[in-house]
């Protein structure tokens, strides 16, 4: 090749850009018969597209690395300019590294898995896909009560697992405490409304026994220092601006707090209504004067 264009009595950057667009152009032509037959034997459109581009990414390597070495000259050069575009490319894409970092950190320590329910810098959801730069959950709470699923995929990238706290709701076992709170005003019983909340949470709590709650904690126990000692249901009292409340807490199923909060509640309000010494409470203001009004009328 370099004899042949001696003969044609170029000069050397002559021949460079000569060679250069042939490259170019080869390149090119190797491109738009690589993506015509992706198109045509390749149905499935994400699978296509990720082809195409990985074709893409091949043949501007390949373009690069023969375009330096005509204009370089030999290996060294090469190597010299992979070198220190290393340096800048290491640089300018630091958030792309860190990505990929994070990807090797999901697939081998395993922070969380596909399927398991997690929650950092406030977006919470189901993890559903985890690829090299970004995982993807199915999203639950923003405007929808009470951890169910919004319907929309939020993307979330992977070097976040670096620098933000990562909450996983699942890993280890799928229960999660949760707690009622139901405020009852002053004058009422309020011995009477701890014992319907509890009453109500009892019967629709899922029984710790029944469930295997209890085997699940020990089995997390030999990787994580968890030390739950009751797990039965149980109530508290505190004392309010405007009444007193009765906090019901009880251990649940991941993805059930929404079904058993409801059944919860439904049992407090059909317990409260059957009772004439308990009321619910809210934000009030009362005015008291400890003596009558009077009139001064020394001077009339």
């Amino acid at each position: 090749m370099t004899a042949f264009l001696d003969d044609l009595g170029l000069t050397t950057v002559e021949q460079n850009l000569l060679v250069t667009v042939g490259v170019i152009v080869a390149l090119i032509l190797v491109r738009w018969v690589a993506t015509v037959v992706l198109r045509r034997r390749v149905e499935d459109p994400e699978t296509r597209y990720r082809s195409q581009k990985w074709v893409a990414y091949a043949l501007t390597t390949v373009a690069l690395i023969v375009i330096i070495d005509v204009w370089l000259g030999g290996l060294e050069g090469v190597l010299a300019w992979i070198g220190i575009v290393s340096a800048g490319v290491a640089i300018a894409l630091t958030d792309v590294l860190r990505n990929l970092a994070g990807w090797l950190f999901i697939i081998t320590r395993r922070p969380f898995k596909v399927g398991d329910r997690v929650e950092i810098r406030g977006v919470a959801g189901d993890v559903v896909d985890v690829r090299a730069f970004r995982f993807t959950v199915l999203e639950i709470g923003n405007w929808v009560g009470a951890d169910q699923s919004t319907g929309r995929l939020v993307h979330i990238p992977n070097g976040q697992v670096f620098n933000d706290a990562l909450a996983n709701f699942t890993e280890g076992f799928s229960l999660i405490w949760d707690e009622v709170h139901v405020l009852v005003t002053f004058e009422s019983d309020w011995e009477l409304a701890e014992r319907l909340v509890h009453e109500a949470v009892m019967a629709a709590a899922p029984d710790p026994a029944e469930r295997k709650m209890a085997k699940q904690i020990r089995d997390a126990a030999n990787d994580y220092y968890i030390r739950y000692q009751h797990l039965d249901p149980t109530t508290y009292i505190s004392v309010l601006d405007s009444g007193v409340e009765v906090s019901g807490r009880y251990l649940i199923p991941v993805r059930e707090r929404r079904a058993i909060a409801d059944n919860v509640w439904r049992g407090i309000l059909k317990a409260f209504a059957a009772e004439e010494t308990v009321e619910l409470a809210y934000p009030t203001v009362r005015t008291f004067f400890p003596d009558r009004l009077r009139v001064d009328r020394s001077n009339g």
